[in-house]
């Protein structure tokens, strides 16, 4: 832990938290609904319209398949147990450690808690015993009071939950050539067509896949899940990392899904003053309008999301004119904003952590910008936006991450790329 000299703290109790201030409140994110989808211009209706409806239909279907299971059962299976599912999925072994046992082992767990839909849950370990008949597809993620507790991110990108499982699945499948591979093969196949499913008409991904409602139903590039999808579409397409186990035809979807992915990015970096800046961490799907997330993460723009995106647009083979500017506009702005000379340090367990004085720090970012001013803002579990990270409680101080410096890595990157695509 660093601790921090009682000068600077004096300092930064006198600079920051004496002039915090709340300016304003973080309004709900949207939900898609049949009725926002009938106010739209007759041209787009139908597609969302759509979209909708298959989205409703394979929901009541995930559940009666689920329903089907307990019919007749005495008691339930408890729940599955949560925890860090990524650390029992590794992705960098040798390609022979996909054919062994403890891989099978996994690849089976896998398979089973696959949902009706194709899909899978977060934060599970998939290294322990095999879904029961009747067992909840997915761990209890609920937040406390939640009213359906048992049916939570039942199908979801968060966390690289799904994305994780078919990246696996392909290697295993890859690792058994032939019919012993078909179950692998089969149930990433699975896994892709509901990516396939999930995608938005114009190119984003919901959190979670049957529509669950509230900020879930958002546009997500919160801890980088739309990039995530994009970059397996890609890897799908090319046949990368095993996956080209997939048939052609899914391929092929996989590249227009890509395709249209990386167009939404383009569409949606947000312009302040006519100028090319970042991205937000959540869209409205039908508005594309930067969107909140839960009660303390305002519709602003994010500088960890858009570091991730710009990586993305600088992994493209061959980057369009639209790209290149996208990219070189958002690294512009990364570099505009940057702090230095300020650490963001734990204080102590009351006080949570402070932005304090540093020479020699940095750079630094806010996670979040307000997209007309430019500022850094910073929200509360009360919904309160607050103009001064001190402004902010000293739980959400403690418990998440305002200010970093996950940009370094791609803005380090950036120059070597320009050399080759941009224009002097």
């Amino acid at each position: 832990m660093t601790v921090v000299p009682r000068l600077a703290l004096l300092a930064a109790l006198l600079s920051s938290s004496v002039f915090a201030a709340q300016i304003g409140t973080i309004p709900p994110a949207q939900a898609l609904t049949a009725e926002r989808v009938a106010a739209l211009p007759a041209a787009e209706r139908a597609a969302w319209a759509d979209y909708l409806a298959r989205s409703d239909a394979q929901r009541a279907a995930d559940r009666a398949a689920l329903a089907a299971e307990r019919k007749g059962l005495a008691t339930w299976p408890a729940a599955p147990a949560g925890g860090n599912g990524a650390a029992t999925m590794p992705l960098d072994k040798p390609a022979d450690w996909y054919a062994s046992d403890a891989a099978l082992l996994v690849a089976r767990n896998i398979v089973s808690y696959q949902t009706p839909a194709g899909g899978w849950g977060k934060n599970q370990p998939r290294n322990v015993a095999p879904r029961a008949p009747g067992q909840s597809f997915v761990a209890d993620n609920s937040p406390a009071g939640a009213s359906d507790a048992p049916w939570n991110f039942v199908g979801t990108i968060d966390n690289d939950a799904t994305i994780t499982e078919i990246r696996f699945l392909a290697r295993v499948a890859a690792a058994h050539p032939g019919a012993p591979g078909e179950a692998w093969r089969q149930a990433a196949q699975r896994g892709v067509a509901w990516l396939l499913a999930a995608q938005y008409p114009r190119g984003g991904w919901p959190q979670v896949w049957p529509l669950q409602g509230g900020y879930h139903d958002a546009i997500t590039l919160n801890d980088n899940a739309l990039v995530a999808v994009a970059e397996l579409m890609g890897a799908v397409a090319r046949g990368e990392a095993g996956l080209d186990v997939l048939p052609a035809a899914q391929r092929a979807q996989a590249a227009a899904a890509e395709a249209r992915a990386v167009q939404l990015l383009l569409d949606t970096q947000v312009r302040v003053n006519g100028k090319l800046t970042l991205w937000a961490q959540q869209y409205d799907p039908l508005t594309q309008a930067p969107s909140s997330a839960r009660n303390y993460e305002p519709s602003a723009l994010s500088s960890g999301e858009s570091t991730k995106v710009l990586a993305l647009l600088m992994s493209l083979p061959e980057p369009s004119p639209a790209v290149i500017e996208a990219v070189r506009a958002g690294v512009a702005m990364l570099k505009q904003l940057a702090v230095h000379d300020r650490a963001w340090v734990m204080v102590d367990a009351v006080q949570g952590k402070r932005l304090v004085e540093q020479p020699g720090a940095g750079p630094l970012w806010s996670r979040y910008y307000d997209p007309v001013t430019l500022k850094p803002v910073f929200g509360d579990r009360d919904r309160s936006l607050h103009d001064d990270v001190h402004g902010v409680s000293a739980e959400r101080r403690r418990g998440y991450a305002w200010w970093g410096n996950w940009s370094l890595k791609t803005l380090a990157a950036y120059d070597a790329w320009a050399a080759k695509w941009v224009r002097p």
